[in-house]
């Protein structure tokens, strides 16, 4: 292999790319191991697609490198960028078709996004209160 095998992952406004090569299982985060990670449920959502692997996960490398967003944004992205990496690094469908039936965002990014503020309103839906008398 000659180098590292680039994804990314958007969720909002949040924008992942991670980095798969060769290694011995270890997992960054803008370049934190993932065991440092802040939220433990969060940590725990990230780190779906290297358990749902198995042992394969201690053979490869992940750097990610996330922005934008909030944290639980930038833990979506990280996430399918991380399984769309692993995808990508094993060639296996095995693996895409469990991450599949688990939880198909893992390898499809969400594109739900925020509605644009409407005339009359502070946002998206929410209108001024009318009265008639």
């Amino acid at each position: 292999m000659k180098g590292p095998i680039l994804t990314s992952g958007k969720r909002k406004t949040a924008v992942a790319k991670a980095a798969t090569r060769k290694g011995k299982g270890i997992i960054t985060i803008n370049g934190l191991p993932v065991e440092f990670y802040p939220v433990d449920l969060l940590k725990e959502k990230i780190l779906e697609p290297i358990r749902l692997i198995g042992d394969k996960a201690s053979h490869v490398n992940i750097d990610v490198v996330v922005h934008g967003g909030g944290p639980t944004g930038q833990a979506d992205a990280s996430r399918t960028a991380i399984a769309k990496g692993i995808v990508s690094y094993f060639k296996d469908d095995a693996i895409s078709e469990s991450f599949k039936q688990y939880d198909r965002t893992l390898l499809v990014n969400d594109i739900r996004r925020k509605l644009p503020k409407k005339p009359y309103g502070s946002g998206a839906r929410a209108k001024r209160q009318k009265s008639y008398r």
